[in-house]
């Protein structure tokens, strides 16, 4: 017996005097990083918010890191590509990327399998920006404030469509869960992106929405729509003068289109640390944020446990929303 306790405990003390060896191995990986230019991965187009926000910050951290970032755009499948990219890259911390709310939570739901798991397979670096939904209508449906477009989604359930830029969409999601929590009843019309479904709007194919502030605050200003409320459980710094959904009484309403930084899990922790501090750096820079604010994006730029405690927020949010109404990935 006392051979067999003696086995063990060299077992453990050569393991503890491997993992003390190899310490200073990954550390010294991790002082001369970045020795190269860095790739960083969006899972949608050009042009998209996503993008725009990679292209930002990336920009500031690089300048902080001392390396270049490279953008490459890998769109398609709802995301699912790109991020799958991300996660699978090599663990070198030379690749890493920019997601939202789909590929990184609500997608584990919407599709039967993913080639990723974004709870396992991706650290979360920062929540990058905010964009609350804001809901609109045509500025001549005769709807005045919020109130008005409650009383009558209730008062003629089978009147009023709703577009979204895809089932499962934060955008969709917001809408069923404000129709929940009022009892009333719309029908989902699903685009292929925003500028579509703020075209149905217009087009009075669909009669109200809730897009990001990006797609509809240029047409609030020039007087073709109307803005109601904000998805968010506080009024917008950028948007002050559009109230919440709380404000009537509809309480538990996040509908944020966020964007946040992620790299591979299998990245040393130390390596993921340098990179969250100068994204974190980047987006607190008042030259990045003055750019981001312009597009009508929040710049948050928390920490990593703080948006992967969001992520997880999220799931619990959208999840059985999405189970109950039975949506799939078409």
């Amino acid at each position: 017996m006392n051979d067999v306790i003696a086995h063990r405990w060299r077992r453990r003390l050569g393991a503890a005097m491997l993992a003390a060896a190899l310490a200073p191995l990954a550390g010294a990986q991790a002082a001369g990083w970045p020795a190269q230019p860095l790739k960083l991965i969006v899972p949608f187009g050009p042009g998209s918010s996503p993008d725009q926000v990679a292209r930002v910050v990336g920009d500031k951290a690089g300048s902080i890191l001392g390396q270049t970032i490279v953008v490459e755009n890998k769109p398609g499948a709802s995301g699912n590509i790109g991020t799958a990219a991300i996660a699978n890259a090599k663990p070198d911390g030379y690749t890493f990327g920019v997601s939202i709310t789909g590929p990184l939570v609500n997608n584990t739901v919407l599709f039967e399998q993913l080639p990723y798991d974004p709870f396992k397979d991706l650290a979360a670096l920062t929540l990058a920006v905010h964009q609350p939904n804001v809901l609109v209508v045509p500025a001549k449906s005769g709807i005045a404030d919020i109130g008005q477009l409650l009383e009558a989604l209730k008062a003629q359930p089978d009147k009023y469509n709703f577009p979204s830029p895809g089932a499962g969409t934060v955008s969709h999601l917001s809408v069923e869960l404000l129709l929940q929590r009022i009892g009333a009843k719309a029908v989902h019309v699903p685009y292929p992106s925003s500028p579509a479904a703020l075209s149905s709007v217009l087009a009075g194919d669909t009669q109200f929405a809730a897009l990001p502030p990006i797609a509809v605050m240029p047409m609030v200003r020039d007087g073709r729509l109307k803005a109601l409320a904000v998805t968010s459980s506080k009024r917008s710094a950028l948007l002050p003068d559009i109230p919440t959904l709380a404000e009537v009484g509809v309480q538990g309403i996040e509908g944020s289109a966020w964007i946040g930084f992620v790299v591979s899990s299998k990245v040393p922790a130390d390596i993921q640390k340098r990179l969250a501090d100068a994204l974190i750096q980047a987006i607190g820079d008042p030259a990045v944020q003055q750019r981001l604010q312009a597009q009508f994006m929040e710049p948050v730029g928390g920490t990593p446990a703080e948006f992967r405690a969001y992520m997880d927020d999220e799931l619990r949010r959208w999840a059985p929303l999405i189970k109950q109404l039975g949506i799939q990935a078409q």
